[in-house]
């Protein structure tokens, strides 16, 4: 390239080679065909928390009014439920304050998803490692952006401006300097009806799965179950370590007893006489490839689904037999043992993935319990329970086999199940839908600049026929 080239919107006066790669180029070329303008010029203010130190002060609570927002706190365009709180006095002294329609960018380490602020998110703040894009509405649609920086020529900008090796970061004049392709008005709110409607129908799946979990409670009579925060308890040697080979007092907390009494009000059973149980591999890091088969670990393992993994094993590796054996069946119920422990997902279709050894696959051998229902209550305060009991307080935590086969399980009558189980079935498809939706807005986006708008309108309408055809 010729310097003068190198020199075009580059202020920090990049010249490393990896800045000039040809896909980084080739997808800037598309931006430059179309009327762009700087990320910069279409915001009101570009910032961020501000200084490390503000850190020092901020105390996370469990509840409260005020959200404050972290990096893995970015899911699917949204900002997920799973945020910590902080108090008012802590709120006033920050400077980062957010408001409706703003943007979440990752600048630290996982750098690139972006986030839209709702009114369910506010009042709140936001760490150092998300950048708050403020846009001038009259200008460019928000959501547009949004799905914008989430399509693959938004990541290309993310991947070319990052620096650093171990914890790439951005810092905020490199976010100020990506090019936003404006596109027409009309094109922009098609965009935003999109977005919109699959955060209407992740709300929906979220509301049926929680009325499915109030279901379950109220059948168990746990709805206004509060633990007992007594914390001591007086048993024989033979009522503790003689029946459970446990001498520690942490497991013989009041509350742990309280919740099982409880539960064993109904018809129950124990896990391992209700499925089959069985360990998958840890073939080490020399194992993992580039290409091949996903390598799921439990970091990609949630109660809403397993997401995308970067890791791949070789197949040869392994004969038809031994990869067929490993690989989830449908209502093949994945259950992680160690590190976040007690996460439980019911794969609905077979996968072609492989697991490592810290995920369970359980499989049901009974016919009086559904696999969707046995899911949840996996998923919920009455295994959670069971496994803070187990597991206790270790820094990693495992949680043994031998021990997880001793859960309690309640066995409710098989028509509540029912209730349950459609109840789930219905949220997994609205979660299913709204993903779908997210990825015609992406890929329109993508459409719109490499060819032209009236192509990708008509592949929206094209897309969104052939769902409805299906459902």
């Amino acid at each position: 390239m010729r310097l003068s080239e190198v020199r075009v919107e580059n202020e920090s006066f990049r010249f490393d080679s990896e800045y000039f790669k040809k896909e980084y180029l080739d997808g800037e070329r598309y931006i430059l065909n179309k009327k762009y303008k700087l990320l910069k010029t279409l915001s009101i203010q570009v910032t961020d928390f501000g200084a490390y130190s503000q850190n020092n002060f901020i105390k996370y609570q469990d509840h409260g009014d005020h959200y404050f927002i972290r990096n893995k706190d970015i899911i699917d365009t949204l900002v997920s439920n799973s945020k910590v709180y902080i108090d008012q006095k802590i709120y006033d002294k920050l400077t980062l304050k957010l408001e409706e329609n703003d943007l979440l960018v990752q600048r630290v380490g996982s750098i690139g998803k972006s986030a839209i602020i709702l009114k369910k998110d506010l009042p709140s703040s936001a760490n150092q490692n998300l950048a708050q894009i403020k846009l001038n509405q009259i200008k460019i649609n928000p959501y547009y952006v949004l799905i914008f920086l989430e399509s693959e020529f938004g990541k290309l900008f993310f991947k070319r401006l990052a620096t650093g090796n171990v914890q790439p970061w951005l810092n905020l004049s490199q976010i100020q300097s990506i090019k936003i392709p404006v596109l027409s008005k009309v094109f922009q709110s098609k965009i935003e009806f999109l977005v919109t409607t699959a955060h209407e129908k992740l709300e929906q799946s979220k509301a049926l799965y929680a009325e499915a979990e109030h279901i379950l409670l109220k059948e168990l009579d746990l709805l206004d179950f509060k633990p007992s925060t007594e914390n001591i308890a007086i048993k024989t040697l033979g009522e503790s370590f003689g029946a459970t080979g446990r001498i520690d007092a942490e497991y013989y907390q009041p509350k742990y007893e309280e919740v099982l009494k409880i539960i064993q009000k109904t018809p129950y059973d124990i896990l391992g006489n209700i499925v089959s149980m069985k360990k998958s591999i840890e073939p080490g890091s020399n194992a993992y490839c580039d290409t091949g088969i996903p390598f799921v670990r439990v970091a990609n393992l949630s109660k809403e689904g397993i997401s995308h993994s970067n890791i791949y094993l070789n197949p040869t590796s392994f004969d038809n037999k031994k990869l067929a054996d490993l690989q989830p069946k449908k209502n093949t119920i994945l259950f992680s043992k160690d590190g976040t422990v007690g996460i439980a997902y019911n794969t609905k279709t077979q996968k072609n993935i492989i697991t490592s050894g810290a995920l369970l696959h359980l499989r049901i051998r009974k016919d009086n319990i559904l696999p969707e229902y046995l899911t949840l209550v996996l998923n919920s305060i009455i295994v959670q329970m069971q496994s803070d009991r187990d597991v206790g307080g270790s820094i990693i935590k495992h949680w043994i086999p031998s021990e997880i086969e001793k859960i309690t399980i309640p066995l409710i009558a098989l028509n509540i199940q029912q209730q349950i189980e459609n109840k789930i079935q219905q949220s997994f498809i609205l979660r299913k839908e709204s993903k779908h939706l997210l990825k015609i807005a992406k890929q329109a986006v993508e459409l719109a600049i490499e060819e032209n708008e009236d192509t990708a309108l008509n592949w929206i309408n094209e897309q969104r026929q052939d769902v409805e055809n299906k459902l």
